[in-house]
């Protein structure tokens, strides 16, 4: 696949669009919970819901993208993500209004994001197996990497984007109209003008479910790049859970009230963000690294931004620290990804992009209650916390045999299907191909 090639677009677009819509719901969400007078927790629950929907339903929509094809996958996942959107959007409007009595209202928001963390996975579970069917081994980092900087483009895009839907008439649920509606602009551009990317297979005769995958969680190809990833995305969870607190008790130590940090929590999640994208877009692609390399450098670099916030307290020790954390997610993520990827057959692949997947719902399950605790307890608690888990991450690098030699028969394999081979059959409206 061509990674300037309109179907790459598209993909990176649904990527887009959900890490977005999902970073301004969580960027007006402690307003929205103090305009309806709730405790925080009971706010934050919602989120956690909605992870662990994500983690139960990612591998359901791997095996279904194999089943029914990628494309079709990818529509019910932004058709979820745009039912979620507005109905807690129309349950927001009806609490603030008055319509609704504030306990009716706050549960049908829950109930919106169960219904994103149900359908959330399936958009980018597609999407990163569409890639992989149509990539030969030798570029499939630089594709996995490019689509993950997709999520990073959107936490910048999301937070900027949504003080300016709060509008008058709809005032906090603004932007998830907002996002709603540019989820079903692109829910329609992929029925229009995605080609299928279905992975190509002969069906079986007997006409059972394909068993592709099953137990792969356990396999010693994955098992270490599932490890990793969980080590490395759990401590990331819980820096992006303690930042804010964090920004804010610095900033009140030199005299900042409270209502005056919000620009500073903004200016370093833009850091971090763009830290992210300049691993994706710029180092990565530059230095050509393997995913092997990718992840002892990203396990590393997220290992220093821990030790960074540990030993320069104030706030610009923080944002530094996040910065360089960022970028070690940035190089880690699209290293286990696409080592995971490059290490199993292409009928394995829908299965393998959903246990990677499943990871962003596990890493913020416990991790973040467990980071703020510890936060409460010690300012410096969170960090010794993550640079235990990552200095294990890095270890791994070099201890599993699996993570030290990396995928094998990296330069010349070449799992693009040849155009000889017979498409699997794919109803519907994507056709056969």
């Amino acid at each position: 696949m061509n990674l300037r090639s309109p179907a790459f677009a598209i993909l990176f677009a649904v990527s887009l669009i959900a890490a977005a819509g999902n970073m301004a719901l969580q960027s007006v969400l402690p307003n929205i919970g103090r305009a309806f007078e709730l405790r925080d927790s009971l706010v934050s629950g919602a989120f956690a819901i909605s992870a662990l929907m994500w983690t139960l339903a990612s591998p359901f929509w791997a095996r279904l993208s194999d089943r029914l094809g990628r494309k079709k996958v990818i529509m019910i996942g932004l058709g979820g993500f745009v039912v979620s959107m507005t109905g807690f959007g129309l349950a927001t409007t009806a609490g603030l209004e008055g319509w609704l009595a504030v306990a009716v209202a706050f549960t049908l928001m829950a109930l919106g994001r169960t219904i994103y963390g149900v359908f959330g996975s399936a958009s980018p579970i597609a999407a990163q197996a569409y890639v992989a069917d149509r990539t030969t081994a030798g570029q499939r980092t630089q594709a996995m990497s490019m689509l993950a900087s997709a999520q990073g483009l959107g936490t910048v895009i999301g937070p900027t984007l949504a003080p300016l839907f709060v509008l008058p008439l709809v005032g906090l649920a603004g932007p998830m109209y907002a996002f709603a509606a540019m989820g079903a602009v692109v829910l329609f551009v992929v029925w229009r003008s995605l080609p299928s990317g279905d992975v190509v297979r002969i069906p079986s005769p007997s006409g059972r479910r394909d068993d592709a995958g099953k137990g792969l969680w356990k396999d010693p190809r994955v098992r270490d790049y599932l490890l990793y990833g969980l080590l490395v995305t759990g401590a990331q969870a819980v820096n992006i859970s303690v930042l804010g607190f964090h920004i804010i008790d610095e900033m009140a130590a030199v005299g900042t009230p409270i209502d005056q940090t919000q620009p500073f929590i903004a200016l370093a999640m833009f850091a971090g963000a763009v830290a992210t994208l300049l691993a994706q877009w710029g180092l990565i692609p530059l230095l050509k690294l393997q995913p092997r390399d990718l992840m002892r450098w990203g396990a590393g670099l997220a290992l220093l931004g821990n030790v960074i916030s540990i030993a320069s307290p104030g706030y610009y020790g923080v944002v530094i620290g996040y910065a360089v954390v960022s970028m070690g997610v940035g190089f880690a993520r699209p290293g286990f990804t696409a080592g995971s990827s490059l290490s199993v057959s292409a009928r394995e692949q829908g299965a393998v992009a959903g246990l990677m997947m499943s990871l962003a719902g596990i890493s913020f399950l416990a991790p973040p209650v467990i980071g703020v605790l510890l936060y409460e307890f010690s300012e410096a608690g969170p960090f010794i916390g993550n640079a235990v888990l990552l200095a294990g991450a890095a270890a791994l690098c070099f201890l599993s045999p699996s993570l030290r030699s990396g995928p094998p028969d990296l330069p010349g394999r070449d799992e693009t299907p040849s155009p000889e081979t017979p498409p699997a059959s794919q109803p519907g409206p994507e056709g056969n191909r």
